[in-house]
């Protein structure tokens, strides 16, 4: 089984830094291309808001670039420096899939409330994961003890908590980005060539998304694999 899961391994960790490289450059090359209404990130995201009838959200800038999200706790859009006052197709698609996140929340997307509710556990797996499956196999070879045995499917099950989480976020990240594209075009802002420009980045961050999820199932399939041969 080794002999199909490196391979496929490597393909997935080359395909996450690709797609890393992806959203990079086409966020910046689209970046350097102002729209011809000259409206803003936050400007797209509090026109979005609105039109869908929330009025509680607070937009804040925030520093770095493409460091964008929605935090449900405070109902606060957080937006870039590269996005928040940059008048960019680029950056109005990013503000606006931003946007689609806190319009998820409020209509109670049933993807979105999933992915909220396993935030707290999957914050604890991704910390102590391999912690915990390294103290099991160090039981299993030192102790041969049954415990080690529990201790590493114990790990295991983190690690595919984490797998789960990754997987939930697929839809909430689609369904954000569909929202941000008709919200654009319903506005009349934008030409066809401006809408063509956010979509290329919607769809290369969709992408860093589905490397993530790649690289999570192959290395979930490896310790299970790993796992059930020391077993035996």
């Amino acid at each position: 089984m080794d002999i199909i899961l490196y391979p496929l391994a490597i393909a997935a960790m080359i395909f996450a830094v690709w797609a890393q490289i992806k959203v990079s450059t086409t966020f910046n090359h689209y970046s350097r291309i102002p729209t011809s209404r000259g409206r803003t990130g936050a400007e797209v995201a509090d026109m979005i808001l609105r039109s869908a009838g929330i009025n509680n959200v607070e937009i804040e800038r925030v520093s770095g670039s493409l460091t964008d999200h929605y935090d449900p706790r405070t109902n606060t859009l957080r937006l870039s420096d590269s996005v928040y006052g940059s008048t960019s197709a680029a950056a109005c698609g990013v503000a606006a899939h931003e946007a689609g996140h806190a319009i998820q929340h409020a209509v109670g997307y049933l993807p979105i409330r999933v992915r909220s509710a396993m935030v707290p556990v999957t914050t604890f797996a991704s910390r102590f994961t391999w912690i915990v499956i390294m103290a099991g196999v160090l039981c299993m070879a030192l102790l041969e003890s049954e415990i080690g045995y529990y201790v590493t499917l114990f790990g295991i099950g983190l690690f595919a908590t984490v797998t789960l989480f990754e997987l939930v976020t697929l839809p909430c990240e689609f369904n954000a980005s569909r929202r941000a594209m008709t919200a654009l075009r319903s506005s009349g802002w934008y030409t066809k060539g401006e809408l063509y420009a956010s979509r290329k980045v919607l769809t290369a961050a969709a992408l860093t998304y589905v490397a993530a999820l790649a690289v999570s199932l192959i290395q979930l399939l490896r310790l299970i694999m790993r796992f059930t041969d020391r077993r035996r």
